[in-house]
């Protein structure tokens, strides 16, 4: 049975946001998150937040550990996860996060679309629409408790 959600808080409904700031849904189509730790998911969520349009900061490491509570060798093995599936590339003290291979960018609007004119997807458990990165991280971490 598909369960349909609705709008708790219509008046607060996301909108993309005026700034480069996305998570590509083939992270989750490709099983790409299911091949990351959560501190990688981590490391790349703050990433893409606090990229520019081409995906590129250059937050330092000890900001990074510091942001996430990560130690040097922690922050160390999340980079490199993200490195080997693709998604991140790095040359201290520049990151540039990637678009995931095989996926090709919609245009943006101009300006973001009013509420009144822009109807959600609903969000269906069939994978038919969004999923936050909490849920994805806790489906993960649920799945590995069950393996």
């Amino acid at each position: 049975m598909k369960t349909v959600k609705q709008l708790l808080r219509a008046e607060r409904l996301r909108q993309v946001p005026e700034q480069f700031s996305w998570i590509d849904q083939a992270l989750v189509q490709r099983h790409l998150i299911d091949r990351c730790d959560a501190r990688a998911a981590a490391l790349y969520l703050f990433l893409v937040t606090v990229a520019d349009a081409q995906g590129l900061s250059y937050y330092g490491s000890s900001t990074l550990m510091q942001r996430l509570h990560l130690s040097t060798e922690e922050l160390s093995a999340a980079r490199q996860q993200l490195i080997e599936l693709d998604l991140l590339a790095y040359q201290a003290p520049l990151y540039q996060v990637l678009a995931i291979a095989g996926t090709t960018a919609a245009p943006r609007r101009a300006a973001p679309c009013p509420a009144s004119a822009c109807a959600p997807a609903p969000v269906t458990r069939d994978g038919g629409g969004l999923v936050s990165l909490a849920q994805l991280l806790g489906q993960r971490e649920h799945r590995r408790g069950r393996l």
